[in-house]
């Protein structure tokens, strides 16, 4: 089994105390900037760095009064620190913190997300290996359709989520920017140098431009971005979910001692894992939606996107950790079915054949629409009388004016469709990194 990564609790970043802790750290490295550029004594500024701190019991109780968040933090803090608390926040806005600090707190719950995803594609890219050449029908709007293998099914998953992996990099950096550059950022009050030295403090880049607050199109990104991902492991959890029809059962959800499927039926064993993800990928993408509309603000800023974003960046963070993480678990341990693999694959009598027909009968020199007319007339009364369409070929004096019962065998022979098949997985395989 592949290690579970254990960072901090992704949770753990959305806390009021986590939140007011970078606030803090934002407002020291602020001190400290202009300290450096002779705007505050060096003694002031030790004073401070001794004696700040906050409460957020304390915080809390003077927002009663202030209505500002921001304010009230500031109001304890300079309880804390006296007189020297003149130098805090000087030339910034509140939004200069806010933003700054939101940033550091999606930049690190996107971190986290990726090293769960690295972890997934380990065992994706295990699984896939494990039944690289496990033959599996094929199957379009639901019908059998041509030959696959289980583990090319793994390979595509894998390669999706190395496509999530970069755009969650991608959307990490554009969301790791800071700003300090005042109410409609001008730089009317502080010097845009206090701005390079805290972001690079911080780990960020100065936004190129700002208002008085980060444009929220890099967040609309980000979580535009979480909600690709969540729509992945969707579409994995879906498949999965029809591999455990009892119809199908190629493949089952991992099912524990003493579980229990129902209140009713003993019998019962649900995807309950892989139908859970797939509820929480729909919050996620709805979330996404709502990250659209904080685009769009009034003049240099409005708070509309506030109160959203409280709700929307803690919930989809958490939430694309959590699914990310319960899938990985769920196919690790996925119960597959080869031989039911097999039993199905022999459901359609042969039919997933049918193009090989048709196009070595064009390979003789029959047009494409003669060639189709011939197989699929047989085709169809294999799906009628449920006779292998092998037999069917075989009887068909059309086709056998062009094909020799050699030739037929051939194209209907396991043997010779597993090489092939094995010849091309091992082809998509090296593509996608997963082979020599």
């Amino acid at each position: 089994m592949i290690p579970r990564y254990s960072p901090q609790d992704i949770a753990a970043i959305w806390t009021e105390e986590a939140k007011m802790q970078r606030w803090l750290e934002i407002e020291l490295a602020a001190v400290e900037a202009r300290v450096k550029l002779g705007e505050v004594p060096e003694k002031d500024y030790a004073v401070i760095k001794k004696k700040a701190r906050f409460e957020v019991e304390r915080a809390l109780e003077i927002e009663k009064t202030t209505k500002h968040d921001v304010i009230a933090f500031l109001t304890n803090v300079a309880e804390h620190v006296g007189a020297e608390s003149r130098h805090i926040h000087q030339g910034m806005t509140s939004s200069d913190v806010l933003d700054t600090a939101l940033s550091m707190q999606m930049r690190d719950a996107g971190n986290i997300i990726l090293a769960d995803i690295e972890r997934l594609l380990k065992i994706l890219a295990k699984r896939a290996k494990e039944f690289k050449y496990t033959l599996q029908i094929g199957r379009t709007h639901g019908v059998h359709a041509e030959p696959i293998t289980f583990g090319l099914k793994l390979a595509l998953w894998y390669e999706e989520m190395k496509r999530n992996r970069e755009r969650l990099k991608r959307a990490i950096d554009v969301i790791s920017v800071g700003k300090i550059s005042g109410a409609v950022g001008t730089f009317e009050h502080l010097s845009p140098k206090v701005e390079e030295y805290v972001c690079k403090k911080l780990g960020l880049k100065p936004a190129p431009v700002s208002t008085q607050i980060i444009q929220r199109d890099r967040h609309a990104e980000y979580l535009c971005t979480l909600a690709v991902i969540a729509s992945s492991i969707e579409k994995f959890s879906v498949e999965c979910r029809h591999l455990q029809r009892t119809e199908v059962l190629e493949a089952e959800e991992f099912f524990s001692e003493g579980q229990k499927g129902s209140s009713a039926m003993p019998h019962k064993r649900n995807p309950i894992t892989f139908e859970r993800l797939s509820g929480l990928a729909r919050v996620i993408r709805a979330n996404a939606l709502a990250g659209l509309e904080n685009v769009a603000l009034w003049h240099e800023r409005d708070i509309s996107h506030s109160s959203v974003e409280r709700v929307v960046m803690p919930d989809s963070t958490i939430a694309l950790c959590y699914i990310v993480r319960q899938f990985s678990d769920a196919i690790e341990k996925l119960l597959v079915y080869p031989e039911q693999m097999l039993k199905n694959f022999d459901h359609s009598y042969g039919l997933t054949s049918s193009q090989s027909v048709m196009l070595a009968l064009t390979t003789k020199g029959l047009t494409r629409e003669e060639a189709y007319k011939l197989v699929q007339r047989n085709a169809m009364r294999s799906w009628r009388e449920k006779i292998h369409l092998k037999q069917l070929v075989l009887n068909d004096a059309d086709i056998r004016q062009h094909l020799s019962e050699k030739e037929i065998e051939q194209i209907f022979s396991a043997e010779a469709l597993m090489k092939k098949l094995k010849k091309n997985v091992d082809y998509i395989f090296r593509r996608v990194g997963l082979g020599k």
